[in-house]
């Protein structure tokens, strides 16, 4: 039950990963507009997170201090993944934030709670590494490397972030009042540096639309509650298997989508999707 969990969330951020670009090309990717996709996503967010837990609203200190924690990297990471975008391709932006959201919870497992290194995670390891290897182009622009650098830390504290929720012996709340404090804290971070460049009158604040919003929101939800699901399934998975499997099945779901847009997938794009398929498959089929 649990891997069909991280399965139906690997779905979920697919296509989260291919609303965020279509709300980028529509409003932009300044600090502000990235505040506004924060803070629309996260009340989305809180409203579907509160209907799943059957509105009830559970605290705990604990719980809000990672809350907060997690709230801050995600809103930097949002205005870094957009200005990333704004600088270097898609495959690149790809490779490093999935690299980060695969690498550091990995390693977190590994050396802090004694999980197992076993021969198959080391050959899905590198099978999804390739993978990610062959989405690269040429052409990058090298003022990007900052933002490389920063979406690869930020999606990876992600996952370490949701592991230490889990593992750390205090007083805390269920999966999904955990969730729903992240995206309250979300939210009122973000509205606060949005509500600065209101009162500002900045133009980029004076340019909202209702479609960008929409799009913002439905990505907000969908976001939300496939990290809901993943911290539910932390408890049952070990980090080590969970966060590679995230990594290969957002790739073959996000060139999978290409398909219904204007850019087709390359030979390499679907090269890569084999390699990542089949380092999915090594934690299965190899017994050790």
């Amino acid at each position: 039950m649990y891997y069909a969990l991280i399965m139906l969330s690997v779905v979920m951020f697919g296509g989260c990963f291919a609303l965020q670009d279509v709300f980028r090309k529509m409003r932009g990717s300044s600090l502000a507009v990235s505040m506004e996709s924060a803070c629309v996503g996260g009340i989305a967010g809180i409203i579907i997170l509160f209907a799943t837990s059957g509105f009830k609203v559970e605290y705990t200190n604990f719980t809000l201090i990672m809350g907060l924690i997690a709230a801050i990297n995600s809103v930097a990471l949002t205005y870094c993944g957009f200005k990333a975008l704004d600088r270097i391709n898609l495959s690149l932006y790809s490779l490093f934030l999935m690299l980060g959201g695969m690498v550091l919870p990995f390693l977190q497992g590994i050396f802090f709670y004694d999980e197992p290194f076993t021969l198959a995670k080391a050959v899905c390891v590198v099978f999804i590494v390739v993978a990610l290897a062959l989405t690269v182009t040429k052409g990058e622009n090298k003022k990007g490397y900052l933002y490389y650098i920063a979406i690869f830390i930020m999606n990876g504290l992600s996952g370490v972030f949701t592991k230490l929720f889990n593992e750390l012996p205090y007083e805390k709340t269920s999966e999904a009042g955990y969730s729903i404090w992240i995206a309250i804290c979300t939210v009122a971070i973000s509205g606060v540096i949005w509500l600065v460049y209101a009162l500002k009158r900045n133009k980029d604040v004076a340019g909202f639309k209702f479609k960008a919003a929409a799009v913002s929101a439905i990505n907000g939800a969908v976001n939300n509650f496939a990290n809901y699901l993943l911290v539910i399934a932390i408890a049952f998975v070990d980090s080590s298997v969970q966060y590679p499997l995230i990594t290969g099945g957002v790739m073959i779901v996000s060139t999978l989508i290409c398909y219904f847009g204007d850019r087709k997938p390359s030979k390499r794009e679907l090269a890569s999707i084999v390699f990542a398929f089949l380092g999915m498959l090594a934690l299965f089929i190899i017994p050790v």
